[in-house]
């Protein structure tokens, strides 16, 4: 467990949203007793936090609309509240479409086709996952699975809001979604298995963990999702920034500009990479950028196949 460790969740709870994933989990954190009033308020809402028993602190902050939608408006008050802090969420929902059913989704942000990654954090993604998937098996959830999904903003979607906007609050951010459709959506029990998760972000495991950077690959690629839950002679990887292959292509990841681009994702990683693994259905113009990438950090590069095998890979 670390201690003294501080972290915000933005959650919308407007009545006027459809977003009920994020008003399901705000009620519960209230039920559990988990909202007690910071003593300052966030764009005119009253901030509540919480601390455990380590000193770690969490803040919870409701917004009228997702945090991404309104990104501009909210990122003075975010810095000036939170800009020190050592992890920030944004609790919502997930759809689009193929995406699948009855799935806990936690995911870096960064806009991959112009080349924009946001701070990352192995460390506390894992934490965080591991911790809402214990809590979806011990409420009974078992027909959710929970998984990572490749790296991306749903501010570039939703709004006009410039990629570059999203490096103006240093913090490691992630997304924490149920998805994908109505029944999920809908489905309290979700919630409370996201609600319940949210204060583990720092139950560290101590395993010494390999970061790697994720190329490749569907949205919601089984490997690397696996791969969060691996574990072996008090060894894991540290799973952030995915870059799907959609993105690459979309991003042309194969023409010079790639390897900067791919460069700026594993900068933003904390702590940096000790592999790149690589969707071995990946096209040989974008093996080649992957290529070009490890050999320039010295680190070697792995099929994704070779995750599931871990204690073949010398480090």
């Amino acid at each position: 467990m670390l201690s003294g460790k501080k972290a915000v969740y933005f959650i919308c709870t407007s009545e006027d949203f459809q977003g009920l994933v994020s008003r399901d989990v705000w009620a519960i954190l209230g039920e559990k007793g988990l909202l007690t009033p910071a003593g300052f308020d966030f764009a005119g809402f009253a901030v509540m936090k919480q601390a455990d028993d380590e000193g770690n602190e969490f803040f919870f902050v409701p917004t009228d609309v997702p945090l991404c939608w309104r990104y501009p408006k909210y990122l003075p008050e975010m810095n000036g509240h939170f800009a020190d802090f050592d992890f920030a969420g944004m609790v919502t929902w997930h759809e689009g479409e193929n995406a699948p059913p009855s799935v806990l989704t936690v995911h870096t942000a960064g806009d991959v086709e112009t080349g924009v990654y946001a701070p990352a954090s192995p460390k506390y993604v894992r934490n965080l996952m591991h911790t809402i998937d214990g809590e979806r098996k011990r409420l009974g959830l078992d027909g959710f699975r929970t998984v990572t999904e490749a790296t991306h903003w749903s501010g570039s979607f939703e709004t006009s809001t410039p990629p570059p906007t999203l490096l103006e609050f240093p913090v490691p951010m992630v997304d924490i979604e149920v998805g994908s459709e109505d029944e999920s959506w809908n489905n309290r029990t979700a919630a409370e298995a996201l609600a319940g998760g949210l204060m583990g972000v720092f139950d560290d495991s101590g395993l010494r963990l390999h970061n790697l950077l994720c190329v490749g690959g569907m949205h919601f690629d089984p490997t690397f999702a696996e791969a969060v839950f691996t574990e072996w002679d008090g060894q894991g990887f540290g799973v952030s920034h995915i870059i799907a292959n959609q993105w690459l292509v979309s991003g042309k990841y194969d023409e010079p500009h790639g390897l900067e681009f791919m460069e700026r994702a594993v900068s933003a990683i904390d702590e940096g990479i000790e592999a790149i693994a690589f969707h071995d259905k990946l096209k040989g113009t974008y093996k080649d950028t992957v290529r070009k990438l490890g050999e320039k950090l010295g680190v070697p590069i792995l099929k994704h196949q070779r995750l599931r095998n871990p204690e073949t890979i010398e480090w």
